[in-house]
């Protein structure tokens, strides 16, 4: 027949090449009706052929193949092939479909993995068998019994998007000779019993034989293996001998040698899975020739050897000959005399559902009933015969879950109890751990496994050895003998009990476990062939080193590449799972496993795990991520440590999620069982202790890592400590355990010797108790050294459990940790020691002082504990930095700090503020045990969020907020989500007593930043409103939950809190909300609270302002954020903003900047290295600084000169390595190392871009434009532009740090900005600002700046394209000179570079009382004239900011009358019809009297309407603002422009009322369409202050 596709496709398939190929239009849009069929129908034996041409990796699924007996002409193609109904076979996957149903789940190849260039073929053989052909490999019998008349049907499913038939005739001759052998054999096996396997005779078995024992002597016992069914027979041909000369690859071998190799079984006392010189018995029967199998089994077959004896046997078992050394390949008989599969029997319990051909069995209304879903096998259990499911689905509501055994009664008999244990006869169940035999328990611990622990996709199998023994499987791990003896007869039994709902049948002869349970036996029958490696030779070399490689059983979605050095997931963008590798051997003690992150992928969450495991990787079913098994294994996961599948560690060491692409990561297990992992060669400390000596290491490419490789060379890998217990003594960068900022002077740490249960880690900072839940005490640590007078030892509580009584106690020692046996509790120590255990005083275990002034038992988690021995000897305890007063005195000089980690406390850290304190500390007056008052310091305190209700104004930097009109629309929200247990607490500063009711405050889920832009005129007026979102309050005295009343009489009444008063709330670690009075806990208000919430507070009622008192840091000052860089006031200025007082840029002595003579090849450094040049080209201008980038230093430069000969601009950024050796390339981008860049307004990590729309577009920047980098305290990147701190680009920058320049197209030249240049909050910058802003006025404290603008040296807008055609659009008009401010730095351009650059805000207040308006972006302003007649002081302070929208024509009529005019007309607008407007406002009458000259006219008009909107989003609608066409005299391309006025209007003249345009949609985020037209009659009530003009 021919090679062509028929004419008759599915919807989107286009054919071509004389159609021989089908391409899927839209490939990335849609995954189906892609369906292709044959010209004609199939001739038997011909393979119709196709190459994969085209794949994507969108979806899901691949090509699918196979035949129908529908003709094309006539077929209504369905969506996809397995749709086709009316006799059609279908190969999807590695699964056949008959008709859309599954006839078999596991055959031939997985298409679904096939690649591009890939052929696959379908054939109708002349028995009427379905083949199945893959790159000319035959995939033997997928179903028999087909008629003839079929035609090839091809599905471009999922990835696959294109094919081309490559041929459609019978095989080749080689295979036709194999095929035409294989009928003549099958002819034969009716008159002679000889044993064959895959058409080559016992007698040419010898080869085979000898490799198999070579195998089996190699390996010793021979793993299980299942049986092939006889559907799996392929025509393969099979060389007469192994001869090492025969050249193989590794997947002919497989195919050649796997009907072989699956029919063998372990030798288990007399079993037949012995490898002796006997025969292989072939099942020569199949469901459609009937003419040997036989459905019991009932048959046997005598099986010669030509070696040393034959086995005999009898149904259901195998005898093997005693005699003949070594393994012994025994005839299998029996069992595999039929394709008899094993399912699940007809008669079940009354809530199941059987489908899949009663391979699946399903428990009705899981949610409803619990029990009632036993389900049997259909027959009984041969001899060795594994009996394997899979659980496909659990629910979370039972307790239980699904057993599973063997029983002696006959399913057709009998009568089904609710669940099978309470059967008292015949049964054998696992329950559990357990073992139940006849419902009574027999066996309480069977196994580490627990059957109730198990999760979906989790196996479950069971074997009757021919011992008469009984074993359980779990995921393929033998869990050993469960029953010794148990009867000969019996049926495999499935309890779906509780949270069990689901199961499938797995057979053992489905292909991913063929390959993975043989792995090891094939490499040793072919060591040289296919993958010629020493580590897999017989014999191999001495002196090859046993390298550590990753074994080549891996997860579904990983693959081994570099011989065994890489691992990775090939498709990592699409599954972020199953890619578990192992190492090809145990580790030795003290070897250290490494790995490099080669790459990562930033679309999920979690990254790399690494641990090890007792389990064998050639045996082990791998699961989608290793902290799912269950037994054995021990994995670092995130900054914790998990032990089957339970966390052990919550807090260790760095955390794996925050690794890069080039960062390493390791682990070894020590002599003494001890388990340690490393990052970046820092050791993290001990992780796990009585670790057994033989494990495998283990890797998990989970989430975002994509690919690692194995680090050989461990000679560059810092030693491992003497003892590592004590835990590195370098912080890794970026740990979360790391304190930023901390006095590198203080070396108090605790010490390496501890109690039994105590651990040390983050370098000797923090310390913990393992098993907590299990363990309360032996945790006892103490400082490394004595502490010095007056110095303060001072930890933080990080967790606590609530499962015992009594806390932490602190205390000190004279006693020395090398000379102290460490007991249960400190206070059994009876010599030299002093210790506060609750409100308790304790000398030497007694009891020497009660109530003292604080009680430890009752702090929680962030309180901070202190200790300090004055220089009289006094002993002093502090609270959350709160002295508590003389303890106890008479202290000898050299005491050790000591912490007994007791009950309770779990968890404690070494805060910053340790080391040397004030003498002041340690005589202060104990004035409340509150936590203290801080002062709102800039990076240290709270800050509110710029999303606010309408009436509200923040002063103070967000530290204080101010109600300036009515009693409510005063919500404001926390800039930043709170942490677990981190106080929010404000202090009243102001109220009002004309008002009712108080201040409201709690938690929300509601996330300002995803809030329209302040203000907020839709928002709830108070916060017992406010329900868009969760939201937890108090009010009063009363809880509430989205305004719904959840308690009474809660603590004491807010309504009550007047001045100084404070209040505070926070999430604790249990879920509830506390709220807090003056710092009195008033206890848990709320349960169940989410995680990600933000505090919130509505200052209504009496309370008008409030100011916040807390910290956003809970440990000390030492780690805080550094104070703001932000200068005076260099923005825009239609806000100016509170200065920072003493906003130095670093907090330590600057380091003097240069760059580094290694550069790119186009740059000439001058003026002693602090400017740099382009010469040549527009690339090849890379430059780093010679120094490291301080923390928080600011890294400033300017731009000298720009060539707009070229595009583009120049790039900056941070690079975390050294630069001196650094290759540059011919631009930033193509650097792919630990660099992150800001390029135009994005921000890149290793070219992979993070972040859009980050700050101003850097090519825009003009000459004199100065930028800056500074990384913070918690180690953030910030890009400064003249000054303005434009936020956080990037985190996680690492130390050192190197500032990094690209000279690139337009920017030719920069220079470093040194100290005698004006920096960021310098005195030059502030005066050049203050004088700038003589107009400025201060508005109830808030300080505006009405016509400021930059310095002209630093004017942004100087060379502003769209400013220079705005001001050509100007000039056309010939307006006179006379109407505009004489000084151009007054006009402000507002396109998107330009107020990026100043960092503007979109929304400001102006005026008595405050009203918003909205900055005109996309316009540009040009300052007017003010007439010298107005009070401009008492305009700009008290008068409201408004637009109005006109016409060309109607412009220089509104100058010369300096006021808004009405009904102006001119060509470019139309005359208004008289109408009566919403607000009660009339039309004026154009045409009244048309005899009546111009004077008259006025004089009886009505006095004029104008519109006016507080934003240009309204004003600039072309029906206000129509639009005129113009040519540019400098670009002579023509435009479209508008105009308007920026005006002041007094308040009081106007009324504001709905729009007018009959807008459905908001038009501003900002303003209701209800509110956004304001309405004037009053002819002085407005003043022209500016004119708006808008080029398109």
């Amino acid at each position: 027949m021919a090679a062509e596709l028929h004419p008759c496709s599915g919807k989107l398939i286009g054919l071509s090449n004389s159609n021989r190929t089908a391409q899927r239009n839209q490939p990335v849009q849609e995954f189906n009706h892609g369906l292709v069929l044959s010209r004609e129908p199939l001739k038997d034996r011909d393979v119709f052929t196709v190459r994969i041409d085209k794949k994507v990796n969108s979806w899901s699924g691949s090509i699918e193949i196979g035949v129908t007996s529908l003709d094309p002409a006539g077929l209504d193609f369905p969506s996809s092939a397995t749709g086709l109904k009316g006799g059609s076979w279908i190969v999807s996957g590695c699964s056949v479909l008959r008709d859309g149903r599954s006839v078999l789940e596991e055959y031939g190849r997985d298409l679904d993995q096939l690649s591009e260039g890939d052929r696959v073929g379908i054939q109708r053989s002349t028995h009427g068998e379905l083949h199945l052909w893959v790159n000319g490999q035959d995939c033997g019998a997928a179903a028999s019994g087909l008629p003839t008349g079929l035609w090839a049907v091809v599905d471009l499913y999922g990835k696959c998007t294109q094919v081309t038939v490559v041929s459609c005739e019978p095989p080749s001759l080689a295979e036709r000779d194999t095929e035409r052998e294989t009928v003549e054999e099958r002819e034969q096996e009716d008159e002679e019993e000889e044993v064959v396997v895959c058409g080559v005779r016992e007698g040419e078995f010898g080869g085979l034989t000898s490799a198999v024992n070579l195998a089996a002597a190699t390996n010793g016992t021979l793993e299980e293996v299942p049986e092939l069914p006889p559907t799996h027979n392929r025509p393969d041909k099979f060389p007469n001998n192994l001869e090492p000369e025969t050249v193989l690859t590794e997947h002919q071998l497989f195919d050649v040698l796997n009907n072989a190799i699956v029919s063998l079984y372990r030798s288990e006392d007399n079993g037949g899975g012995d490898l002796g010189g006997g025969g292989i018995a072939r099942d020569s029967g199949t469901g459609s020739r009937g003419d040997r199998g036989s459905s019991s089994g009932g048959g046997s077959v005598n099986g010669n050897s030509s070696d040393s004896g034959g086995g005999t046997g009898n149904t259901g078992s195998v005898n093997s000959p005693a005699g003949g050394g070594g393994a012994r390949l025994g005839a299998v008989t029996g069992g595999m005399l039929t394709n008899d599969a094993l399912l699940f029997h007809e008669k079940c319990g009354t809530l199941i559902k059987l489908s899949n051909n009663n391979k699946t069995a399903e428990r009705r209304r899981p949610l409803d009933e619990f029990n009632n879903g036993v389900v049997m096998t259909n027959r009984p259990l041969r001899h060795n015969e594994m009996f394997e499911i899979r659980i496909d689905k659990l629910v979370d509501k039972w307790s239980g879950s699904i057993e599973i055994g063997v029983t002696t009664h006959n399913p057709n008999n009998l009568d089904y109890p609710a669940t099978m244990t309470n059967l008292r006869s015949g049964t054998i169940m696992m329950s559990g751990c357990g073992i139940l035999t006849n419902g009574k328990g027999t066996r309480r611990e069977y196994c580490e496994f627990s059957l109730d622990e198990l999760q979906e996709g989790d196996h479950i199998g069971l074997m009757h050895k021919a011992s008469g023994a009984l074993h359980f499987y779990i995921n393929g791990i033998d869990q050993g003998v469960a029953a010794a003896q148990t009867p000969a007869v019996v049926y495999a039994v499935v309890d779906l009990y509780g949270m069990a709902v689901k199961v499938t049948i797995v057979h053992n002869h489905n292909h991913s476990d063929r390959l993975r349970r043989n792995n090891a036996i094939m490499r040793a029958l072919s060591p040289d062939v296919g993958r010629p490696r020493p580590a897999h030779s017989l014999t191999p070399d001495p002196d090859t080193p046993d390298r550590l490689l990753f074994h080549s059983n891996c997860g579904q979605k990983a693959a081994i590449i570099s011989e065994g050095r890489t691992a990775l997931r090939p498709h990592a963008t699409d599954d972020f799972n199953h890619g578990v590798v192992l190492s090809g051997r145990p580790l030795h003690s003290n070897e250290v496993f490494q790995v490099r992150i080669d790459k990562m992928v930033d679309k999920w969450a979690g990254s790399i795990e690494i641990g090890v495991t007792t389990h064998n990787p050639a045996y082990l079913q791998l699961p989608s991520t290793m902290t799912n098994l269950r037994s054995g294994t021990w994995m670092m996961t995130g900054n914790g440590v998990m032990h089957n599948g339970t966390t052990i560690l919550d807090e260790y060491g760095h955390n794996l999620d925050r690794l890069k692409a080039g960062d390493t990561v390791g682990v070894v297990r020590k002599e003494d069982g001890s388990l340690h992992f490393f990052v970046n060669g820092v050791a993290q400390g001990p992780a796990a202790w009585n670790v057994p000596p033989s494990v495998y290491a283990v890797v998990d490419l989970y989430g975002q890592a994509a690919q690692a490789t194995i680090m050989d060379d461990v000679a560059d890998l810092p030693p491992l400590p003497e003892d590592s217990s004590e835990g590195p003594t370098v912080m890794s960068p970026g740990s979360p355990c790391s304190v930023a900022g901390g006095n590198s002077a203080n070396d108090l740490r605790f010490h390496q010797l501890h109690g039994t249960n105590a651990v040390i880690t983050n370098g000797g900072r923090t310390a913990l108790r393992q098993n907590c839940r299990s363990e309360f005490n032996d945790a006892i640590v103490i400082s490394n050294r004595c502490l010095r007078d007056g110095e303060l030892f001072e930890i933080v509580i990080q967790k606590m459990v609530d499962r015992w009584s009594g806390s932490i106690e602190a205390g000190v020692t004279a006693i020395r940790p090398e000379e102290l046996e460490f007991p249960n509790t400190m206070t059994d120590i009876d010599y030299d020691t002093w210790m506060l255990s609750g409100t308790a005083i304790m000398q030497d275990g007694n009891t020497m002082r009660n109530n003292y002034g604080c009680d430890l038992d009752t702090l929680t988690t962030g309180s901070r504990i202190g200790m300090m021995r004055s220089a009289t000897g006094d002993l002093h305890y502090y609270i959350n930095g709160v002295d508590q007063g003389v303890a106890c005195t008479g202290l000898p000089p050299e005491v050790y700090a000591v912490i007994d980690l007791y009950g309770q406390c779990v968890q404690v850290s070494i805060t910053s503020s340790s080391g040397p304190q004030d003498n002041s500390l340690c005589t202060s007056n104990i004035t409340e045990k509150s936590f203290p008052i801080h002062s709102p310091v800039a990076g240290v305190a709270h800050r509110l969020h710029s999303k606010h209700g309408k009436n509200v104004v923040l002063l103070g930097e967000g530290c204080q907020a101010a109600r300036v009109g009515g009693y409510s629309h005063g919500i404001v929200f926390s800039a930043k989500e709170l942490k677990t247990d981190e106080l929010f607490e404000v202090k009243i500063d102001k109220v009002d007593d004309q008002w009712s009711g108080s201040l409201h405050m709690g938690l929300t889920t509601l996330a300002p930043p995803e809030l329209p832009s302040c203000p907020m005129s839709g928002m709830s007026p108070s916060l017992t409103q406010l329900r868009s979102k969760v939201t937890w309050l108090v009010a009063g005295s009363e809880v509430r939950r989205n305004g719904l009343l959840q308690r009474q009489n809660y603590g004491a009444s807010l309504d009550r809190l007047t001045v100084g008063n404070r209040v505070g709330v926070k999430r604790c670690s249990d879920d509830t909300m506390h709220v807090l009075i003056d710092g009195e806990d008033m206890g848990p208000a709320a349960t169940a609270v989410a995680k990600n919430v933000y505090a919130v507070l509505d200052l209504y009622g009496r309370v008008t302002a409030v100011s916040i008192v807390s910290s956003s840091v809970l440990e000390d000052a030492g780690s805080v954020k550094a104070p703001s860089l932000s200068s005076d006031s260099c923005s825009e200025g239609e806000e100016d903003r509170t200065p920072v007082e003493g906003g130095e840029p670093a907090l330590v002595p600057n380091t003097v900047m240069a760059f580094l003579e290694n550069h790119g090849k186009n740059i000439q450094l001058s003026h002693e290295n602090l400017t740099a040049a382009r010469v040549s080209s527009y690339n090849q201008g890379l430059l780093v600084t010679a120094q490291p980038l301080p923390r928080q230093q600011l890294f400033q430069f300017q731009i000298d000169r720009l060539n707009a000969s070229w595009t583009s601009s120049l790039s900056l950024g941070v690079i975390g390595h050294s630069p001196d050796r650094l290759n540059f390339p011919s631009t930033a981008c193509c650097l792919k190392r630990s660099v992150w860049l800001l390029q135009r307004d994005s921000v890149f990590h290793n070219s992979l871009k993070i972040c859009e729309n980050y700050g101003p577009n850097l090519d825009t920047c003009p000459e004199g434009t100065v930028l800056g980098l500074l990384v913070d305290g918690n180690s953030c990147l910030h890009l400064y532009v003249n000054g303005m701190d434009q936020g956080v680009a990037a985190q996680d920058i690492p130390t050192p740090c190197y500032p990094l320049i690209d000279l690139y197209g337009q920017c030719e030249q920069v220079t470093i900005v040194t100290n005698n240049v004006a920096t960021v909050g310098g005195e030059s910058v502030k005066a050049r600002c203050q004088g700038d802003m003589e107009k400025a006025d201060m508005v109830d404290g808030i300080k505006e700046s009405v016509c400021w603008m930059p310095h002209a040296e630093v004017n942004p807008n100087k060379t502003c394209e769209y400013q220079a055609l705005c001001s050509r659009f100007k000039d056309l008009l010939t307006l006179p000179d006379g109407y505009f401010n004489e000084d151009a730095k007054y006009n402000l351009c507002y396109c998107e570079s330009c107020h990026k650059l100043r960092g503007d805000e979109s929304y400001y207040k102006r005026g008595e009382p405050p009203r918003d308006y909205a900055l005109p972006f996309g316009w540009c302003r040009f300052a007017l004239r003010i007439k010298p007649h107005c009070d401009v002081s008492n305009s700009f302070k008290q008068w409201h900011i408004a637009y109005h929208g006109t016409s060309v024509g109607a412009l220089r009529r509104t100058l010369d009358h300096a006021q808004l005019l009405s009904g102006t007309s001119s060509i470019f607008s139309v005359s208004p019809v008289k109408t009566e407007g919403p607000n009660g406002y009339s039309e004026p009458e154009e045409n009244s009297s048309n005899s009546l000259p111009d004077r008259d006219r006025e004089r009886d008009r009505e006095v004029p309407r104008v519109q006016l909107s507080p934003t240009m989003r309204y004003s600039g609608l072309e029906i206000f603002a129509p639009k005129v066409q113009f040519r540019d005299p400098r670009s002579h391309c023509c435009h479209q422009a508008q105009v308007g006025f920026q005006v002041c209007v007094r308040p009081g003249s106007y009324k504001v009322g709905p729009q007018t345009l009959g807008a459905i949609e908001p038009l501003d985020p900002c303003f209701s369409n209800t509110e956004i037209e304001w309405i004037t009659k009053d002819q002085g009530g407005t003043l022209l202050y500016g004119l708006l003009i808008r080029v398109e």
